[in-house]
């Protein structure tokens, strides 16, 4: 990606492994959340991907605690990101709760919600 959208997080890997970083987002885009209809990286769901003794180490958030998707996201999540590193993965779930302004381009979020 050769230019950030505004809030686009900033993973360990970008420190320790920056020339696999871009490889890694392409490969967690590919999840999309199906009630939403976005990427898993547009809704800024991964909280942070770090390696540690050969495993990368996802942790990754769902939009709602209840999500009923949320076991295959999480499953689908581990399989991207074991393309994206090349190595085993594991999830990790965050418990922060999501909201709009996680999202790395909040503007393109357009569900007609707000006039």
């Amino acid at each position: 990606m050769t230019e950030e959208t505004p809030n686009m997080i900033k993973w360990t890997i970008h420190e320790t492994h920056p020339e696999i970083v871009e490889r890694v987002r392409s490969s967690l885009a590919e999840v999309v959340d199906p009630e939403i209809g976005m990427t898993i990286i547009q809704l800024g769901l991964i909280r942070n991907v770090e390696i540690d003794n050969g495993v990368g180490r996802v942790k990754m958030i769902l939009t709602t605690p209840f999500c009923p998707y949320g076991p295959a996201m999480v499953d689908m999540t581990r399989q991207k990101a074991q393309e994206g590193l090349k190595m085993p993965v594991t999830v990790e779930m965050g418990m922060d709760a999501w909201d709009f302004s996680m999202m790395e381009d909040p503007s393109a979020l357009d569900w007609g919600l707000y006039a």
